[in-house]
């Protein structure tokens, strides 16, 4: 009964936080959701990608349960994983990660959790259900929070679902953020605070 509980709760936080994943590029540009936005090139799209191999390969060839459509070798891992090419529709990798999800489902479902499984590229390659699953919810939520920030820097939209967004209220961000700037300056001593009542760049110079 414990394993049956302990399984059923991983696997309703995994599909949570898939939606919430995909949710991130809801009403964003093609160019926006392709875009690298980070140094590294993180972007919003390639985020799904990555996941959605991610479940394929995990709960797939790790427990000898193959996907059913062609994926590139762990042993050639390119980083492509990472984005989208410009054939590469946002259909298509969205099809995809659902595909994936599904026959996660499928292993999820058919495996207990002391099912063993084996992961070549990690130095301890023997695992089993349990460590898998919780391995990919670390990692889906992981990547789910960089889609968040990154979001949040295309159009100010956050939050974990559509049900539970708040309409943004630009004015109470600045006065917040101008506040949290204020206690970043005078924690350094320096010269110059900023009063954390004024809009958003305003500084209060004291003598």
């Amino acid at each position: 009964m414990i394993d049956l509980y302990a399984k059923d709760f991983l696997h309703g936080r995994l599909r949570v936080i898939r939606e919430t994943l995909v949710w991130k590029l809801d009403g964003l540009s093609e160019y926006d959701i392709r875009r690298p936005l980070t140094a590294t090139g993180t972007n919003l799209l390639g985020l799904v990608k990555h996941v959605a191999t991610c479940e394929a390969w995990y709960f797939g060839e790790v427990f000898g349960r193959p996907s059913p459509e062609p994926l590139g070798r762990w042993q050639d891992a390119d980083g492509s994983d990472l984005w989208a090419a410009p054939e590469e529709t946002r259909e298509q990798i969205i099809d995809f990660y659902q595909r994936a999800c599904e026959h996660a489902d499928a292993t999820i479902a058919e495996l207990p959790l002391d099912a063993p499984g084996h992961v070549p590229w990690w130095s301890r390659p023997d695992v089993n259900l349990l460590n898998i699953m919780i391995h990919i919810l670390q990692e889906t939520t992981r990547h789910t929070g960089h889609a968040d920030i990154l979001r949040e820097q295309l159009d100010g939209r956050t939050g974990l679902r559509a049900e539970f967004e708040e309409e943004v209220d630009t004015a109470a961000r600045a006065t917040y953020r101008a506040k949290i700037e204020w206690a970043a300056q005078a924690a350094v001593g320096g010269a110059g605070h900023a009063d954390p009542s004024a809009p958003r760049g305003a500084v209060e110079n004291k003598p």
